[in-house]
């Protein structure tokens, strides 16, 4: 062999080292901190999140996600189960409110099965890859790896197949109504499913089509129970699809899928826009990129693996909800079709959503960094209001009937409040003044109950029929407060102005002094008796009064002077943290999952894995103790929360706790949105870098942070020393550099002083 041959050699060797190494790179990019799968060890006895799998893109129209549970079952995905029945599209914000539109895929091999429980396959989380971008899983039963990747409103699936005479793909319609068309000529199946759980017109349909890129060597339908061979389409209550053929080993199949809620020809439009001829690394490199991009819109540093993989984990859940519901038609125009009325119409459309959670953290969050976002959120919920009449207070796809408050006016004055533009605030106005005179006489949850009560009473009493009276009362406060607010700043009538400012003090109706508590209140204006303030639920909405009796956002000064002053509410704070985790379940009949979460989290009587009380820790930087906010903020960070499948403390919501968390890690939380105010808590990370919408950069700094060092001594904002306990929304929009100086000891001087503590009403 000459030298040239041996030269040769060796460069081919190092090319193909060099090559093999940078395929086996592993992902450095802030992606591969996020675990989809955390919080996906739950069942409806005890929540770690509620979660399943996504894979989407940031607010997409569709989500993916393996499918473990039956079909119709709103725990869709558990970590602890041992099959997997196929790959679902989904539209589920809750396992409590479930699934609509919901249709999937599934590889077989072998004897054809297509009932659900017999194709189901073994499959093991160690030959599972779950990303936000991409899921691979291995499908024992059938030597079968399915990968797919996402877009908005498409998804493409790899199903790499053994060699095989007898190798299938199924298309799943689902229950409630469905077709399937198979067009043998076009490698097309084309159908539509029309399962919901409510709250859709009666023409709701989700319309699919599926592109393979593969002929087919059979076709077969099934109809329910009955297998219809060699048939091309069927229609009725539970209908699919089968294709088949002969494949290689190691042979993929590859398979494009879109929809649409508007029309046949809209889902085919969407598949042609979002994939078109695109091959499978590139909407899976095009969705990475867009996970990326609003990902390091957050760069941290200086935090533990788990705290890394926390922190974007429950950023990629704040980034899901609410989803798009509107499409683009072939004149390139934003087109919805309506859950409430049924028409095709113009406009954004936003759902699954409940604003009972989100209103306190998801929605603050995008005001701060999402504004462009937000102002196609406000457009959607005026286009409710012009479409149905009313506020989508829980929306799925359209209304539906959980829980309570108006609190759509919280997020309608947050926006407009903190200077996002771009939509029709009078209508969105007229909407809010509506809520307050009446409810859906159908769907009590949207509107007011008991509105009338609360309007003449200044309550909604304890013994009128009204359900969770007393946190109605708080709530409708609350967002009388939001409407105040939003009042002045659109010039309204004075009359009008005082009317809500009276009402934002509501909350001073069902306050009992003799308790120092929240109370449910008689409409002869004697409180409820007997009264447990660990009874969960009757006066209250999951949770009791201990919980609930913080819920005055709006005037915490207010609050502190009705118990008598600073020393007894810091006390009250305390006792929830320091008893025992006791409750009174007997509203119920039994133990709810929230109260068992609150149980067993150690931390007495403080149940961070609901949302009322969530806010509750930052209240001492209103009664001059903010090393105790400090303290329990990263107590909860570094207890309740980590990135493994039973990592949150509670029902994820929305990205409601995941919000909490991203917040917090900033060192700061929205306690009452509709002001400007952020209140300080305690930074996670050495460092934060956000970057806003506006191109300005806000840096936070905090180098000396460790386990130990959970303590603010100073705090500085473009080097000059902040004495206050919050820090304005404008003040992070113009960008800077908030420099927290930590230790492992309290600072009992700084933020004691009340000129530090956070607006009130009151103050």
């Amino acid at each position: 062999m000459n030298k040239r041959t041996i030269y040769l050699l060796i460069i081919l060797s190092l090319f193909f080292q060099i090559k093999t190494s940078l395929a086996s790179k592993p992902d450095t990019t802030l992606l591969q901190w996020v675990n989809p799968l955390m919080g996906t060890d739950s069942d409806h006895g005890l929540s770690n999140g509620n979660t399943y799998p996504a894979v989407a893109l940031p607010w997409a129209m569709n989500f993916w996600t393996p499918q473990t549970g039956k079909m119709g079952d709103g725990w869709c995905y558990a970590y602890d189960a041992k099959t997997i029945r196929g790959i679902k599209q989904t539209h589920q914000p809750s396992p409590w409110i479930n699934d609509y539109a919901a249709f999937s895929l599934m590889a077989v091999t072998g004897d054809l099965k297509f009932k659900e429980d017999e194709r189901a396959s073994w499959f093991s989380h160690k030959s599972e890859i779950s990303k936000p971008n991409y899921y691979k899983v291995y499908l024992a039963d059938y030597d079968v790896s399915v990968e797919l990747t996402p877009t908005d409103r498409a998804a493409m699936f790899r199903f790499t197949f053994p060699e095989n005479k007898n190798s299938y793909i199924l298309l799943d319609g689902f229950f409630k109504g469905s077709e399937v068309t198979i067009l043998p000529e076009q490698r097309k199946i084309i159908g539509y499913c029309r399962n919901n759980s409510g709250g859709v017109p009666d023409n709701f349909h989700n319309y699919f089509v599926a592109e393979f890129d593969k002929d087919f060597e059979l076709t077969h339908t099934w109809d329910g129970d009955k297998l219809n061979e060699n048939s091309k389409t069927a229609t009725g209550e539970h209908v699919g699809a089968v294709i088949g053929f002969k494949t290689k080993k190691g042979e993929p199949v590859h398979v494009k899928v879109a929809s649409s809620f508007i029309s046949p020809e809209q889902a085919q439009l969407n598949l042609d826009r979002e994939i078109g001829n695109k091959k499978f690394d590139q909407v899976q490199s095009e969705a990475k990129q867009a996970w990326n991009k609003e990902l390091s819109r957050i760069k941290v540093e200086g935090g533990t693996d788990d705290q890394m993989k926390t922190f974007y984990s429950c950023l990629y859940r704040v980034l899901l909800f609410p989803r798009k519901f509107h499409e683009i038609n072939d004149k390139n125009e934003v087109v919805h079709y309506s859950p409430y009325n049924g028409e095709v119409l113009p406009g954004y459309m936003f759902t699954d959503n409940g604003f009972w959670d989100t209103f306190r953290a998801v929605f603050p969050f995008f005001t701060l960094m999402y504004p462009e976002l937000n102002a196609q959120i406000m457009e959607g919920l005026a286009n409710t209001y012009k479409e149905s009449g009313w506020l989508p207070e829980w929306a799925s796809p359209g209304h539906r009937g959980c829980m309570i408050g108006s609190n759509s006016a919280s997020l309608i004055a947050d926006s407009y409040l903190k200077g996002i533009r771009g939509y029709d605030i009078e209508t969105l106005y007229e909407a809010i003044l509506k809520n307050t005179k009446s409810y859906k006489k159908d769907i009590t949850s949207v509107g007011r109950f008991g509105a009338e009560y609360y309007n003449k009473l200044g309550y909604v009493p304890y013994n009128v029929g009204v359900n969770e009276n007393t946190a109605r009362t708080l709530e409708y406060a609350y967002a009388d407060f939001c409407i105040y607010k939003l009042a002045i700043e659109l010039g309204r009538p004075q009359e009008e102005i005082d009317l809500f400012a009276q009402r934002a003090q509501n909350y001073r109706n069902v306050f009992d002094s003799e308790t120092g508590l929240m109370r449910g209140k008689n409409q002869d204006g004697t409180f409820q008796s007997p009264f447990n303030p660990l009874k969960w639920g009757d006066a209250f909405t999951e949770g009791n009064s201990l919980h609930y009796t913080w819920s005055v956002f709006q005037d915490i000064q207010g609050l502190i002077n009705l118990m008598g002053g600073e020393k007894k509410f810091i006390s009250t704070l305390d006792g929830v943290f320091n008893m025992p985790p006791k409750f009174d379940a007997s509203y119920y009949g039994f133990t709810i999952h929230e109260i068992r979460e609150m149980q067993i989290a150690n931390m007495g009587n403080y149940a961070h894995g609901n949302q009322p009380i969530q806010h509750m820790i930052y209240l001492y930087n209103y009664a001059g103790q903010p090393w105790k906010t400090q303290s329990h903020i990263r107590e909860v960070m570094d207890r309740l929360y980590t990135p493994l499948p039973d990592g949150y403390c509670g029902d994820e919501d929305n990205g409601q706790t995941s919000a909490w968390y991203v917040f917090s890690a900033m060192g700061f939380y929205p306690v009452c949105p509709g002001r400007d105010e952020y209140v300080f808590g305690s930074p996670l990370f050495k460092k934060m870098t956000i970057s806003l919408e506006n191109g300005e950069t806000f840096i936070i700094n905090s180098k000396e942070n460790s386990s130990e060092n959970v303590y603010i001594n100073d705090i500085k904002l473009n080097d000059k020393n902040h004495k206050l306990n919050f820090i304005k929304h404008q003040d992070i929009l113009k960008g800077g550099i908030l420099d927290f100086k930590m230790s492992n000891k309290p600072n009992f001087k700084r933020g004691t002083k009340k000129s530090a503590y956070p607006s009130s009403m009151s103050k």
